[in-house]
């Protein structure tokens, strides 16, 4: 049960897509000056070495954001800046620089990426941006597996964080029902951001994030909903957009679903494709993705084998 370390595969290009998402989704929420929950259910250890023993082993880093820097492509000072301004608090423009300024701002000394920053450290990045801090966001934090959840607290411990950022070693499934919905803030305003992205190591986690979902829109149906997954030959991998589709629409909900396939190995091993489904996604993040993911597959599909491409598919509520 608890056999998957994130640190083999932080940045990989699943860890680009999410991250691509998440920052899109996030930067459009917090243009809005009411506060914002945020919640990760699979939170994993926060930050990782790209220098590590599990990255060197893996390499899968070298294949994802480090192609991308290999490249050419260059991260958003603004966003890179510590702290960054008010113009990448605001930028909708480029979503892969900003990404790569997220990325960067973790990475102090120039032309040396050695750190990864999950998305726990990426959503405590943007709320502790100057303009954003005042606003007051929360972050929960929930990880299961024993040793990452240790490593996540003693992470976010360095940061002065207060209680605005919580970790639980528990199991994000069931914490999420009471969380949703937030409680009213200052003006009476509801607003929650929520990722899933469990190991599916387990077959059942599919399930589970469908009915967490069933559930979540049950109770709170404008939160916005984002959800990982891996694209592996496996019957409830395929069936799981279907099913968050089918409950989008039943809830009368917008929802966008990009895939990511950077071309399958010629052994077949690895994983070489993933996906992101958000229920309420911002208006711009179609375009945002639809502008910048031919690059990012550009980079990253050179020398790999078969399937290699990218989609971006949205219904309106």
């Amino acid at each position: 049960m608890y056999s998957y370390r994130h640190g083999f595969h932080a940045g990989n290009h699943a860890d680009v897509l999410k991250h691509l998402c998440l920052i899109g989704t996030t930067r459009h929420l917090m243009r809005k000056p009411t506060p914002l929950l945020m919640v990760d259910t699979h939170a994993g250890a926060g930050l990782y070495r790209l220098d590590g023993d599990y990255a060197r082993t893996s390499g899968e880093a070298a294949e994802g954001v480090l192609r991308l820097i290999d490249a050419g492509f260059k991260p958003n000072q603004a966003s890179a800046l510590v702290p960054p301004s008010q113009a990448a608090i605001n930028s909708e423009a480029n979503l892969l620089e900003d990404y790569l300024g997220v990325i960067a701002s973790f990475n102090t000394q120039p032309g040396a990426w050695r750190v990864y920053p999950g998305s726990p450290f990426i959503l405590a990045r943007l709320m502790d941006e100057p303009a954003r801090a005042p606003v007051h966001d929360r972050l929960k934090l929930f990880e299961m597996h024993p040793t990452d959840a240790h490593t996540l607290l003693d992470n976010i411990s360095q940061l002065d964080v207060g209680r605005r950022i919580s970790v639980a070693p528990e199991d994000g499934f069931a914490s999420l029902k009471a969380l949703i919905p937030p409680p009213p803030a200052a003006g009476g305003s509801r607003r929650a951001l929520v990722l899933m992205d469990p190991s599916y190591e387990i077959k059942t986690d599919y399930a589970k994030v469908a009915d967490s979902m069933q559930d979540a829109l049950k109770r709170f149906a404008t939160g916005v909903y984002l959800v990982w997954y891996p694209i592996i030959p496996r019957p409830e991998a395929h069936s799981l957009p279907r099913r968050l589709k089918t409950l989008a629409q039943q809830a009368g909900r917008g929802w966008l679903h990009a895939t990511l396939n950077v071309g399958a190995a010629d052994d077949g091993r690895g994983l070489s494709a993933s996906g992101m489904f958000i229920i309420n996604p911002p208006h711009p993040l179609k375009n945002q993705l639809e502008a910048v993911l031919p690059d990012v597959l550009a980079a990253m599909s050179e020398g790999k084998g078969r399937g290699a491409g990218w989609a971006v598919e949205a219904g309106a509520a």
